[in-house]
């Protein structure tokens, strides 16, 4: 099963990164970042990572868009950030590294946990922020036009049962598709 999270990891000098990652979730956790990213070369040289779980898709936005705004604490087993409002969270350690390309296969285990706040679940927006999160972290792979009728559909629940954070991180999103070319309704 693949749970969709965010994973932050260290550089050796202790510079925190935050990626969205959709994760194979089981006994152990499989990550499979790209290899140009700094992601996998902060796994490289620390062995390290957290994975957090949230239900703040403006979060997921930012991440995977811009210049993500969090806070986040010391992890407290592996050399890592816990983020400051995170629901629950896995300290990782690696166990095994393939990195053949295009995408390295890294099998890890937790040797710590925690949690935060409750987790409120997702509601229809915040399925549909994500599901174009993910669309907009591949319009260099899909058909503009593809992208835009998806987007014209999610748009329906995020206006019917969103909330403020949910609304903002919505249109983040359409801004960001707008100005790389993808035909777009009237915005909401």
């Amino acid at each position: 099963m693949i749970i969709e999270s965010l994973v932050t990891t260290m550089d050796a000098e202790g510079r925190v990164n935050l990626a969205p990652m959709g994760v194979e979730w089981g006994e152990q956790v499989v990550l499979k970042p790209f290899r140009d990213t700094t992601t996998f070369r902060n796994l490289v040289a620390t062995r390290a990572a957290v994975l957090h779980l949230t239900d703040d898709v403006l979060l997921f936005v930012e991440a995977a868009l811009g210049e993500p705004r969090f806070t986040w604490r010391p992890a407290g087993t592996v050399r890592g950030a816990v983020l400051d409002d995170a629901c629950s969270w896995r300290e990782l350690e690696v166990l095994t590294l393939d990195d053949a390309p295009p995408r390295a296969r890294i099998v890890m285990r937790a040797v710590s946990a925690g949690h935060g706040r409750e987790f409120l679940g997702f509601n229809r927006a915040r399925h549909a922020v994500l599901e174009g999160t993910i669309l907009a972290t591949r319009l260099h792979l899909l058909p503009a036009d593809e992208v835009g009728a998806q987007f014209e559909r999610l748009a329906i629940p995020v206006e019917k049962t969103a909330g403020p954070r949910e609304r903002e991180a919505w249109a983040w999103l359409t801004a960001f598709v707008r100005a790389r070319g993808v035909p777009l309704g009237a915005a909401p």
